[in-house]
């Protein structure tokens, strides 16, 4: 890219990136609203907000930060599957993206019962509950992409290695045999362990509590 579409695009993701997290934060303090409330209409009104919140702003915001990283890493030296925290970062907002797709449909459906006569509260506080350990969950996911953008940890993948390796043998800087397979840098599978262990610790442990509450509701 130029450096003037270059600035464009880098200036775009930043943008959507922020408001994806800042909005995620207000539909959060909602969903904190409609778990604490004992008002029914109030209650009622917090899954609509989430609604509009969810689908008018999240979405087209982690669309928008989607493509517009995918094209900054692709029209880039950077790349997509050079650089561990590109692709690490990349892996992180798919999997974002489609959690929210898929989780939105809840949100979704409890906007649509709040409107009906027969609506009542403690059927549906174990879905809240659900609701807010998603946003939650969200947070702390776009939390540590915004870190992956900053400090841009160090280590090169193997098709990453064998592209530097390419260019340095292009420019006579290297000879021609063939490069070392990298091992991948500690940071990385201490990333990529913990961030299992989360996810197995917050499923158990939400899963749980989710169940209980919604059989307590009923």
């Amino acid at each position: 890219m130029t450096p003037k579409l270059r600035k464009l695009v880098l200036t775009t993701h930043i943008v959507s990136t922020v408001g994806w997290l800042g909005a995620t934060a207000a539909f959060l303090a909602v969903a904190m609203a409609a778990v604490s409330s004992r008002d029914e209409r109030l209650t009622g009104s917090d899954f609509i907000a989430m609604k509009l919140i969810g689908w008018r702003v999240i979405v087209p915001f982690a669309v928008a930060s989607l493509l517009t990283g995918l094209l900054q890493s692709l029209g880039t030296t950077w790349g997509l599957f050079r650089h561990y925290w590109v692709l690490l970062k990349f892996v992180l907002t798919v999997i974002g993206t489609g959690l929210l797709l898929l989780h939105m449909n809840l949100p979704s459906r409890l906007a649509d019962l709040a409107g009906e006569s027969g609506f009542a509260l403690s059927h549906f506080h174990g879905q809240s509950v659900r609701i807010l350990g998603d946003a939650g969950a969200a947070i702390l996911l776009l939390i540590v992409n915004t870190a992956l953008s900053v400090f841009k940890p160090r280590g090169l993948t193997p098709h990453g290695t064998r592209i530097r390796h390419q260019e340095e043998v292009s420019t006579g800087r290297a000879n021609e045999a063939r490069p070392e397979e990298p091992i991948a840098p500690q940071w990385v599978k201490a990333f990529v362990v913990s961030g299992l262990v989360t996810l197995l610790l917050f499923g158990l442990v939400f899963g749980h509590f989710s169940g209980g509450v919604g059989h307590h509701g009923r």
